[in-house]
């Protein structure tokens, strides 16, 4: 089987092309030797199988940063039978150095010049013939967005792999040591094949760009916006969401209860009360991440985040992040899950795990759900505003705290380097792909976690036998109790750390948990809650629920995306243990103080 390598510049257009070759085929996965997982998949090429692989997005090929390390390392251990070099022909006068050091390392290759039609529309004129000749590999131009020149790059791909030669491990580990930039041959090809113009004209962006990247009106017009997109996504994914509860529900009542009748109660309660109830806590996720990579991808894919993350760089950059880390808290806001995902389109990994210790931190909108009903029954609603208002500062608070500290142990080693993309409509070839690329990746990933998650939770609540559901003398009870020194300080009662325990799977079981717990429901709960613990206490549990161990499946995809066990026990003690200091330190301050 032949293999092809996709090397390109950051916002080349070179996933939109990997996912135009491969459709919904692609697997991402690791490969030996490499800490970054590619994207991958097999097509037929020619008289050939072809296995495509779509490498990170670099700027050099020495291995400067991690990104262009991994490139690096891929190349020098894996047999590649041919590079293709994918050039946003806008920027060519600045991405065509990269193909001439490819081409200079020996390496088969060609050049696909991506975006041309931008390019005809901006004025940059490139003749591929003349520039063919002057670098001595194949061109190729074609929009990958739009599919126009897309069968002629097909048929040059299959062409170019009927004659190449891969070049040999040693060979190639040998060349890529040698620093080469690439810039003399670049600008030799510019000289003979591309015509640049003088000055690019005046376009809508550039006045929309006046307003969207000021100082001082670009930031409130951002947040503006970005609240609006998540009140889309979930005001369209709650009825997405009860409607897809509704569907599990009456499985459960009309086919799997029927069925399971006749067996032990332990066994159908396992199976409906555990895995089924995990399985359908994976499922009500689906809903709400497609939306969010829906938004996302118009947003990214629009360049409307490249400016987003400039106008926050400045601030980000004091606690060793950059502007793409506030983009990702805000993500965070919605669900944490995604927000750790979309770290990948950072190219440092000590810059990525920073970003990712931080996130978790996010008021998120299951702990939303939660908070709103604490809030509810023990604040009057002059002061509910501002209860809920200074939880968000909070959160914000103890992501900004967390990355002062952390921020030299996970330094960034590469400058913020940022490209401003033209604006651009996504096809929606792309936002599908790229929807349900994610929502694969998350199932697959999150689903074995969550069941087992459930699973246990079960098991707390209902063994021994014969005792209540999360009753004092079941494991769940037990635990309550013996944790209750730690959280009396807090002014949190046994019931409510067993709360605390469900939130582990997913912040959404608190309420539910409580309801079991106190066998109350809607009024009646919130007034049994408000009868047993002060607006103190009530707050200092909050506080906790917000910063503790995130849900389950914050955790499994801080493992997947991490790779390091040790980082995600890092995140998981640091979370619990700065929720327990703040805690503590607001609840035993207002008993001093004499509110509590």
């Amino acid at each position: 089987m032949k293999r092809i390598a996709l090397v390109g510049m950051p916002n080349t257009g070179k996933s939109t092309l990997f996912n135009r070759l491969t459709g919904a085929s692609a697997r991402v996965g690791n490969w030996p030797g490499l800490t970054v997982e590619l994207a991958s998949a097999r097509i037929p090429l020619g008289r050939h199988m072809a296995q495509i692989v779509d490498l990170p997005g670099i700027y050099d090929l020495q291995g400067l940063t991690e990104d262009e390390n991994a490139v690096q390392r891929f190349l020098q251990s894996q047999s590649v039978d041919l590079v293709a070099v994918v050039i946003n022909a806008t920027q060519i006068d600045r991405q065509l150095a990269l193909a001439v050091q490819v081409r200079d390392s020996g390496f088969p290759c060609i050049v696909l010049l991506n975006m041309a039609d931008e390019a005809e529309r901006y004025g940059v004129g490139i003749d591929p013939v003349k520039l063919q000749a002057a670098l001595g590999v194949p061109v190729a131009s074609l929009s990958a967005k739009y599919g126009r020149g897309y069968p002629q790059a097909l048929q040059l791909l299959g062409q170019a792999l009927e004659t190449s030669t891969p070049l040999a491990l040693e060979q190639a580990r040998a060349r890529l040591e040698q620093r080469r930039d690439g810039q003399e041959g670049a600008r030799a090809a510019l000289s003979a094949a591309v015509q640049l113009p003088t000055r690019l004209p005046d376009t809508w962006a550039q006045r929309i760009d006046h307003w969207v990247m000021h100082p001082w009106i670009g930031p409130p017009l951002f947040l503006a916006f970005m609240a609006l997109v998540f009140n889309a996504v979930f005001t369209l994914g709650a009825p997405l969401q009860e409607g897809l509860g509704w569907v599990f529900d009456q499985l459960r009542v009309q086919v799997l209860a029927p069925t399971l009748a006749a067996a032990p109660a332990w066994f159908s309660g396992l199976l409906l009360d555990g895995i089924y109830n995990g399985l359908s806590t994976v499922a009500a996720f689906v809903p709400v991440i497609m939306l969010f990579f829906v938004f996302m991808t118009l947003i990214e894919e629009s360049g409307y985040f490249s400016r987003a993350a400039f106008l926050t760089d400045s601030l980000m950059s004091r606690m060793g992040l950059d502007g793409r880390g506030f983009v990702m808290l805000l993500m965070g806001f919605g669900c944490n899950v995604p927000a750790l995902m979309g770290t990948r389109v950072m190219r440092s990994r000590g810059l990525r795990l920073l970003t990712m210790l931080i996130i978790p931190f996010s008021l998120c909108s299951a702990r939303l759900q939660v908070f709103l009903f604490i809030i509810a029954a023990l604040f009057s609603p002059r002061v509910a505003p501002w209860v809920l208002l200074s939880l968000y500062g909070v959160s914000f608070a103890a992501t900004f705290a967390s990355a002062l500290l952390f921020k030299q142990r996970y330094p960034s080693n590469e400058p913020f380097v940022l490209e401003l993309p033209p604006y651009r409509l996504p096809t929606m070839r792309q936002i599908l792909l790229r929807a349900w690329g994610e929502i694969h990746h998350f199932l697959h990933r999150a689903t074995k976690f969550i069941v087992i998650g459930v699973v246990l939770v079960w098991m707390l609540t209902n063994l021994p036998p014969g005792q209540p559901t999360a009753g004092p003398h079941t494991l769940a009870g037990w635990v309550g109790h013996a944790l209750h020194p730690a959280f009396a300080p807090l002014g949190i009662p046994p019931e409510l750390i067993i709360a605390l325990i469900f939130g582990f799977v997913a912040k959404e079981i608190v309420i539910g948990s409580l309801a079991v717990i106190y066998g109350l429901q809607g009024d009646a709960l919130q007034h049994a809650i408000a009868a047993q613990i002060t607006p103190a206490a009530a707050y200092s549990f909050m506080l906790f629920t917000l910063i503790y161990t995130p849900c389950l499946s914050t955790v499994a995809t801080l493992r997947s995306e991490s790779k390091s066990n040790a980082y995600t026990w890092l995140s998981l003690g640091w979370s619990l243990g700065l929720a327990w200091m703040v805690s503590l330190v607001f609840y035993q301050g207002t008993r001093l103080l004499g509110w509590a």
